[in-house]
């Protein structure tokens, strides 16, 4: 199973964390499992410093673990290594009905852009390709499909619609490879 990915962007402000934190227990009540990845450009702290993760990390550790009964967090040192990629960020989590994900605007993944008129700043769809819906609080004049940002079952039906879309894709690639001869994917 290929896992469906979409990204929420916008520009700062703009509300892309409010719809993602809308929709996660609407996509919960429908019985899916969603996963959310949010890249930041800022370092990371998850303990404050002068704690033991941290201590670990300014010590010299590759990897701190830090886990309870309830969850556990991963911090690892990417020291000379490259910024990893959206794909080995999805490969390191559980396997999930839908992986939204708020940044890492360099990767080819469709995106809803999150737009509010009224914050003054310019939409990031008119050159950005990968941009396939807006999620908006005003009427617009595109040829894009616009989603009532207040609306999170409007929003989440329309991501559920391009995930069977992308299911439906990705079994008709499958089946035309197997007939073919290739491997099916």
């Amino acid at each position: 199973m290929h896992p469906f990915i979409l990204g929420i962007t916008g520009t700062s402000g703009s509300g892309k964390t409010t719809l993602i934190t809308a929709l996660l227990p609407w996509f919960r009540a429908q019985g899916l499992t969603v996963n959310v990845i949010k890249h930041s450009h800022h370092p990371l702290e998850l303990e404050p410093p002068g704690k033991d993760s941290a201590r670990f990390r300014a010590a010299g550790a590759a990897e701190v673990m830090v886990a309870s009964p309830y969850r556990f967090a991963i911090v690892r040192e990417l020291a000379d290594e490259a910024e990893p990629t959206l794909a080995g960020q999805v490969a390191r989590l559980r396997p999930a009905d839908i992986t939204l994900v708020e940044g890492f605007r360099r990767e080819a993944i469709p995106r809803i852009e999150v737009y509010r008129p009224a914050h003054g700043r310019a939409p990031c769809y008119p050159g950005d390709p990968s941009i396939v819906a807006l999620a908006t609080d005003a009427r617009m004049d595109t040829v894009l499909p616009c989603l009532a940002l207040d609306d999170i079952a409007q929003v989440g039906g329309y991501i559920l619609a391009m995930k069977d879309v992308a299911g439906a894709v990705s079994a008709a690639a499958a089946f035309s490879c197997s007939r073919d001869g290739a491997t099916a994917i």
